[in-house]
């Protein structure tokens, strides 16, 4: 009789050894090891490998790159243009789309949402997280009611159940065993496969519990061979560590097409969906939501949830034009400078990195002599967000300055420059996006960087700035800034 195979495998990154080791060679953690079975003795190949009718089995070779043909990829446009924008156009058929967050953020909204309105499409939602029940109550808050069709399957039978009516193709399916999942593809032939979670799907040919490390991989593995054989798409649900990472192996974050974060704050109704990888399109993509009572609503605008509607002037508040992936955004910087009543001043940020903020500090302190060493400063970035876009620097200063003098900045006037150790003002990429945006909504003055201005032939011929309505402002220093803004 063959013998049980067993190896130790690392909690934190994946890494694979035959014996415990106290140390990761690969994350440098201590006492992560566990040792885990990762095959059966006679185990069988799962039955969709072998019946899978869907497989097109093929023999590979060596080709040269020339002979080989190029085609464009097909791709399933979902009703939500947010999704689409992320994923560079629609999902990719194929794919393997690996989408995680926090717990509670709305990534099982999300996908039901999107699987219960693919028109024309037939849609199974495989849970191993929530019974059907649990998933009808929140398909009739998203206004979308599941009912089964005359002479279909009852709830709980153990079977995909096609609810009609809001749902339209969509078909919930709870079950966690991938062998019994493969056999309901086979049966119901979907055009879309989305798997909540797979930490909690299990292989019956490795022995582990599931959501270990072996299980996570084999799963996946799994998926992403019925994935390109059958030419279906799937999408999975991650869970994430407390340190923000997806929880399980590292490689299952290599092995998946296009990697999702969702993100955002429970004290905000906003979420955002931020691209991480993706093998067909732009990884710098992101998509706004808002999270309301009957599910996540799109946000094609936000500059102006971004935005707050204030009348009356405010010290230490301005507004910066930034990008997010290739979308420009106004976005609204608070700054609050005041005597430390401690001695030792504090320092903090929302939404912006700390050191950077010491950075711009120094350079205030140097080059305008505002003495800020013994004030307490705090910055903030409106909406929820976290900003490392260098362009917001100089809305930013501004604020810093606005709140020590106590004057407040016309409420028509947006910054877009980053700031230099030197106290220059340095020129940012695609300046007339954000000009454009600013104008978009009736902005009056923008300050960018004289060295963002056309000095050539070549560049007046590629950047025209002389169509925009609004006026723009060249600086060259923050002391210029400053002068222009305060006297």
């Amino acid at each position: 009789m063959a013998k049980t195979k067993t190896t130790y495998f690392c909690q934190s990154c994946g890494y694979e050894t035959p014996k415990w080791l106290g140390k990761c060679p690969a994350c440098q953690q201590w006492n992560t090891f566990v040792e885990e079975v990762i095959e059966k003795p006679n185990s069988s190949v799962p039955d969709w490998k072998a019946t899978n009718s869907t497989s097109q089995q093929r023999s590979n070779k060596a080709v040269a790159v020339g002979d080989i043909a190029v085609q464009d990829e097909h791709r399933f446009a979902t009703p939500d243009q947010e999704f689409n924008r992320v994923l560079g156009g629609g999902i990719v058929a194929g794919s393997l789309v690996l989408i995680g967050g926090e717990p509670g953020i709305g990534k099982s909204t999300l996908m039901l949402q999107l699987a219960m309105n693919m028109p024309g499409l037939k849609v199974l939602y495989v849970s191993g997280e929530e019974s059907e029940k649990q998933i009808k109550m929140r398909a009739e808050r998203l206004n979308a009611t599941p009912q089964p069709p005359e002479g279909g399957v009852e709830f709980g039978s153990g079977n995909a159940v096609p609810p009609s009516g809001g749902g339209g193709g969509c078909y919930i399916l709870t079950e966690t065993s991938t062998q019994n999942i493969f056999k309901q593809i086979e049966q119901t032939e979907p055009d879309l496969v989305v798997i909540d979670s797979i930490q909690t799907l299990y292989s019956s040919h490795i022995e582990s519990t599931p959501g270990s490390v072996s299980q996570v991989r084999e799963c996946t593995a799994e998926l992403l061979r019925f994935a390109k054989e059958s030419g279906t798409p799937v999408i999975l649900i991650g869970h994430i560590t407390k340190d923000g990472m997806i929880a399980g192996p590292k490689i299952l974050e290599h092995m998946v097409d296009t990697v999702l974060q969702f993100e955002g704050d429970r004290h905000h109704v906003y979420r955002i969906l931020r691209c991480i990888k993706n093998r067909f399109g732009s990884a710098s993509e992101l998509g706004i939501y808002e999270m309301l009572g009957v599910g996540l609503r799109e946000v094609s605008n936000p500059s102006e949830i971004l935005l707050s509607q204030r009348d009356e002037a405010l010290s230490g508040i301005t507004i910066s034009a930034t990008l997010e992936g290739m979308r420009p955004m106004l976005i609204e910087t608070q700054a609050l400078v005041s005597t430390s009543p401690y001695g030792t001043p504090q320092r903090s940020a929302t939404g912006f990195d700390t050191r950077r903020m010491n950075m711009l500090l120094a350079v205030l302190e140097k080059k305008c002599g505002f003495k800020l060493g013994a004030k307490d400063v705090f910055l903030n970035i409106t909406g929820g967000i976290k900003v490392e876009d260098p362009a917001i620097d100089l809305g930013l200063a501004a604020a810093i300055i606005s709140s020590h003098e106590d004057i407040a900045v016309p409420s028509k006037t947006c910054f877009a420059g980053e700031l230099g150790l030197s106290g220059e003002i340095r020129a940012v990429n695609r300046v007339e996006q954000r000009i454009a945006e600013a104008q978009k909504l009736g902005f009056e003055k923008i300050f960018i960087s004289k060295y963002n201005l056309p000095s050539t032939k070549q560049d007046k011929q590629r950047i025209d700035l002389s169509r925009y309505t609004i006026e723009i402002i060249p600086v060259a220093g923050i002391d210029e800034v400053f002068n222009l803004l305060f006297g």
